[in-house]
């Protein structure tokens, strides 16, 4: 005897090998055996055989019209074989009997199944909605499959256009035009980016990547509201007598820092370290605030710059020169002959800027021979002359702290690269980092980070301290108490003379205001009072935005590179190895791993054959064409393990992050490695972002507003990037204001 089942949702037909009670032995046709029980068993027959009564069942229940099946089924529960001899007649074959158990059971939007073998039709209005939705299902299928064809084919479909970021960004994946741009992708072995590029859904790779961050990070645009008139100081802010000038590159218009010098009797230098001071007329909670807070710092990538304050605010408080601005000044009385620092004083005042100087105009002519024997002509001559040996002792003092703390002194014979962008066109120039200009600019923007840190905890006054240790895990970190950073050698560091550009500065500049206005009873007066869950939320708001407008910065730099590479047809590349596999390239600033290198000791040159690369998805593939031999030039300008290398307690251990903050795309250059340099910062694993740092020492580089120039930190400082990755890679740079 054969019996037809229903087993797991669905219908089979075996033969019995045995009975016990209610439950059968049977054999499926496959040979495999199971025990069923009596209540499944829907039909018995002797033939056909079960494997021919299912090839007929299913062949009998692709010819039933449902319409009709529905019309013939009483409004009543019923059993199948009642409604098969209704609708075969009443000498239905089991193969028909079977087939129409098959047809009811695939046919949901007709007939309920309401037991083993039992069956009731959906009402009518019920079937006429579920009819309806099925033709809409079926019409957009269609639409779908229409919309795929036409990707496939290289054209973007009309209901597509306008929403090409959207569908790459914000997908809603339910919708039609995301699952045929999926379809499209899939069919076509590319991603969704790539195929939106093809048929001119993204005019280009660079949109696409730009496009990518704002959509994450300014979902709104990045233009700012109507604010009205810009908010200024009173008109009791006190003249300063002083002549101030400010060094940077000829682009920048984020003017934030000037300096002046005076000297004094008995031998004394009074040197003047003048910040643009926004927070003088910016108030907590005010409507440029809300944005600042919002932004939290100014984005820079080459090419691009989406600043934190609106222009108008920016235009009222940068120190352009020829006239007097709005400034926070710490003046620093030293002994001109030892360089000893006798007193400190801050002020909130009007400084008068003589001049803005450009040290791209000026870096050939201000040398450190030149300022030794007095030779050159150029403005603040005298100034720049005394400045000088101050801040080769400030530096030195520095490296002899972080001797002390155990790690390396600084190298400053580092490369930095301008990335300078003309539409589609990338110029990336290189520029040796550690001339007499950048280092006047670090040291000075270091010491008042460094004596206003100070100045807060003598007051009382909570602030906003980037801290480090040369050894430990989590060894940078930012907080609200003061604490050694231990990488450039001072005993507190509050980032306090960006305050155009980074919201943490805007910060320490209110509550440093207090304390120059309010003294011993500044931390009632204080915006952010001690405790302040406000000044928490900023600091972990602040460094979660400021790694990811690192990265972006990142990602493009990675981008224009490659583009160099288009544009200059370069199939072979030299590079230099920094260790393992992973190998930077001498002319730009890009690092990748060559799989199979072998092993080659640091600074060995290798020639590569660029084999192929994509500016979408970021990926390069190289080669080993040629090894070329050892060099000790082309990496004595960056060296990752220098000062702080690995075994040194410095952060570049490992080759990774080394360069704290080298990068100063943003016109000021990349001396925050005083915050780093060499190794001093960003270990891969917790403070990579030193890279992206304290940039407020060399004020110098170019800024990337008017001239789309960047700044990128060599010293290995990078993470290695793998040969064909989506990601962007290790920071070679960021962008952070510096003084």
């Amino acid at each position: 005897m054969n019996i037809f089942f229903e087993e797991s949702g669905g219908f089979k037909a075996g033969t019995v090998l045995s009975q016990q009670g209610e439950s059968y032995q049977v054999e499926l046709p496959g040979g495999r055996r199971i025990k069923i029980k009596g209540r499944d068993v829907l039909l018995r027959f002797e033939s056909p055989s079960p494997a021919d009564l299912i090839t007929q069942a299913q062949a009998a229940a692709q010819d039933i019209d449902m319409s009709f099946l529905w019309e013939c089924a009483p409004a009543e529960e019923f059993a199948f074989p009642a409604l098969a001899a209704e609708y075969f007649g009443e000498s239905a074959s089991m193969a028909q009997q079977a087939g129409l158990a098959l047809a009811l059971q695939a046919s949901p939007v007709y007939f309920r199944r309401k037991g083993r073998g039992q069956y009731q039709r959906a009402p009518q209005e019920q079937l006429q909605a579920a009819l309806a939705g099925l033709a809409r299902k079926q019409q957009q299928a269609e639409l779908q499959a229409g919309y795929a064809d036409q990707l496939i084919a290289g054209t973007l479909p009309d209901a597509l256009k306008g929403k090409a970021l959207l569908l790459l960004f914000r997908p809603d994946k339910n919708a039609i035009e995301w699952k045929a741009l999926d379809a499209a992708a899939s069919a076509l072995g590319k991603t969704h980016a790539e195929v939106m590029l093809a048929c001119g859904g993204i005019s280009s790779p660079r949109a696409y990547h730009e496009a990518a961050f704002l959509y994450e990070h300014f979902p709104r645009g990045t233009g700012f509201p109507e604010l009205g008139p810009t908010p200024l100081p009173g008109d009791d802010l006190p003249l300063a007598d002083v002549q101030a000038f400010s060094i940077d590159d000829s682009t920048t218009t984020e003017i934030d820092d000037a300096l002046s010098v005076q000297v004094l009797p008995d031998g004394l230098l009074r040197v003047g370290i003048h910040i643009a001071a926004p927070a003088l007329g910016i108030t907590r909670g005010d409507a440029i605030d809300e944005i600042a807070r919002v932004r939290l710092s100014t984005v820079y990538a080459p090419g691009e710059k989406i600043t934190m304050l609106p222009d108008a605010v920016v235009e009222a408080y940068t120190l352009a020169e020829g006239g007097a601005r709005p400034a926070l000044s710490l003046y620093v009385v030293v002994k001109a002959d030892t360089y000893e620092i006798v007193a400190t004083e801050t002020h909130a005042e009007r400084v008068p800027i003589s001049a803005n100087l450009r040290h791209n105009e000026l870096d050939a002519i201000i040398t450190a021979e030149t300022l030794a024997d007095g030779s050159g002509d150029y403005p603040h001559k005298e100034e720049l002359r005394l400045l000088w040996p101050f801040a080769q002792s400030l530096y030195d003092k520095r490296q002899a702290a972080r001797v002390g703390y155990g790690l390396r002194p600084e190298v400053q014979n580092k490369t930095d690269f301008n990335f300078y962008v003309e539409g589609e066109q990338v110029t990336i120039k290189q520029r040796m980092r550690g001339a007499p200009l950048d280092l006047i600019v670090a040291e000075m923007a270091i010491l008042a980070n460094s004596r206003w840190g100070r100045l807060l905890a003598e007051c009382g006054v909570p602030g906003i301290y980037r801290a480090q240790r040369a050894y430990g895990v989590n060894r940078t970190r930012m907080q609200t108490s003061p604490a050694p950073h231990e990488g450039l050698g001072v005993e507190q560091y509050a980032w306090s003379t960006s305050p155009l550009r980074r919201y943490v500065d805007l910060v320490n500049q209110w509550q440093l205001i207090a304390c120059v206005r309010h003294g011993v009873t500044a931390k009632l007066a204080a915006p952010f009072k001690p405790k302040d869950a406000d000044l928490y939320a900023t600091v972990s708001s602040f460094e979660a935005a400021y790694a990811a407008y690192a990265e972006h910065q990142s990602r493009m730099e990675r981008y224009w590179c490659l583009r160099w590479l288009i544009q200059e047809n370069k199939s072979q590349v030299q590079a230099s190895v920094l260790k393992g596999d992973t190998v930077r390239l001498n002319d730009i600033p890009l690092t990748l791993i060559v799989l199979g290198l072998g092993p080659h000791a640091r600074g060995t040159q290798i020639m590569l054959d660029v084999l192929s690369l994509d500016v979408v998805t970021l990926s390069i593939s190289v080669r080993v064409a040629q090894v070329l031999g050892a060099s000790q030039t082309v990496l004595g300008d960056d060296d990752d393990e220098g000062a702080g290398g690995a075994g040194d307690g410095g952060e570049g251990s490992d080759g990774a992050d080394s360069a704290g903050g080298a990068d100063r795309s943003d016109g000021e250059g990349g001396a925050d490695d005083a915050e780093g340099a060499d190794g001093t910062e960003g270990n891969p694993g917790d403070d990579s972002d030193e890279t992206q740092g304290d940039d407020d020492a060399v004020s110098t580089l170019p800024d990337v507003t008017e001239t789309a120039s960047q700044t990128v930190e060599t010293a290995s400082g990078t993470l290695p990037l793998a040969a064909a990755p989506m990601a962007a890679g290790g920071r070679d740079a960021f962008s952070g204001s510096a003084c």
